[in-house]
């Protein structure tokens, strides 16, 4: 039978969230209901009540996270009952070009559940990046849900649902930063720090993280940075340069999507060094570049959907080195907070306090 539970929507633009009561309906075929554990309050959830992303209000909000599988449909195999999983935005379809092709990272046709989510009075949700976990419970498609460690602190691993993932994949996928590189990461939030970390794990020699803020700059030595830049007190291009001989580095990753920002990581890379887009731009923004630059420097200029990552190959991974000690996703959790919480949370992230403002069930 449906359920009746708590979950935090966007009624409008730009109004305060709010905390009510919405229908989860019995999984239909390839659906699992998840219970969640534990979602972060990530800077996307934000960008739907803002209207950043559509205007198919009433949002579920919610999308960075971790819980346990309640019950799935007809035709589940994947998970079963009981499960830890980490949840993801993009299910693989397995039969599009791209993933016939050998790569599902890129996969054109991704999928979500079916079935909608729903207030009391029968207005339907549309759950951000189809999965809507600021809430008790939510309903996914199966090939959402990626089995992981059970003794994985839920607050820590959901985050690899989505920003922290997204960083650590756009140094080691996207980047494919190896031992030995010089890495300069442009902003030290969550995404940013995370791509520090995955160049830390890569092997690279010199991490320079950039930002205006110290406090950011700070919390980015903990993830690997070997430098620091404040931009906002000297040129960050030159000071990139002046730390690696004049040359520039081998992988600069932009972690904030701005388009003056961008300029400057295409400035300090090396000849035939690699630029990242993480950070994901206002679609209203252009970017300019003296084109001969473009043809001249070489290498590549690459955008990171997601860290390039495959969930079931990835999410399993991570967690053992976070297991092991070799990845601290416990540092990237500022406060765990209820789900009554999350309008304060957003002021708390706009304002540059927390890395990550957790919800925990």
């Amino acid at each position: 039978m449906p359920q009746t539970v708590k979950g935090v929507i966007a009624r409008s633009v730009g109004e305060p969230v709010e905390l009510t009561d919405i229908v989860i309906p019995d999984p239909g075929p390839g659906e699992a209901v998840v219970a969640i554990q534990a979602c972060g309050v990530c800077h996307t959830d934000l960008h739907y009540r803002e209207g950043g992303i559509n205007d198919e209000f009433p949002f579920l909000l919610g999308h960075e996270a971790a819980g346990v599988v309640e019950s799935v449909g007809h035709g589940v195999t994947g998970v079963a009952v009981g499960d830890f999983v980490i949840l993801n935005w993009r299910a693989v379809c397995g039969s599009c070009r791209s993933c016939l092709k050998g790569k599902p990272h890129l996969c054109f046709s991704t999928f979500n559940a079916s079935q909608k989510m729903t207030l009391e009075d029968g207005t339907e949700l549309s759950p951000a990046l189809g999965i809507g976990a600021f809430a008790e419970k939510t309903l996914v498609h199966a090939g959402q849900c990626t089995k992981v460690d059970s003794s994985a602190d839920p607050a820590a691993a959901g985050l690899l649902g989505c920003g922290v993932m997204a960083g650590i994949g756009a140094a080691m996928n996207t980047g494919n930063v190896t031992r030995g590189d010089s890495v300069a990461v442009f902003g030290c939030g969550g995404v940013g720090d995370a791509a520090i970390a995955g160049a830390h794990l890569a092997g690279a020699s010199k991490i320079i993280a950039v930002d205006i803020d110290d406090t950011k700059l700070e919390w980015a030595k903990g993830f690997g940075a070997t430098h620091t830049v404040n931009s906002s007190q000297v040129d960050a291009v030159e000071a990139i340069q002046e730390l690696t001989d004049g040359n520039g580095v081998d992988v600069a990753i932009e972690a904030i999507g701005l388009p003056e920002v961008y300029k400057q990581a295409f400035e300090a890379r090396d000849l035939a060094g690699t630029v990242v887009l993480v950070g994901v731009p206002n679609p209203t923004m252009s970017l300019e570049l003296p084109f001969i630059e473009v043809f001249g420097r070489g290498g590549s200029l690459k955008s990171s959907w997601y860290g390039d990552c495959l969930p079931s190959r990835d999410f399993p991974m991570l967690i053992d080195l976070y297991k092991q000690g070799r990845l601290d996703l416990d540092a990237f959790v500022s406060e765990r907070i209820g789900l009554g919480d999350v309008e304060d949370a957003f002021h708390k992230m706009e304002r540059g306090e927390v890395l990550r403002s957790v919800v925990v069930l």
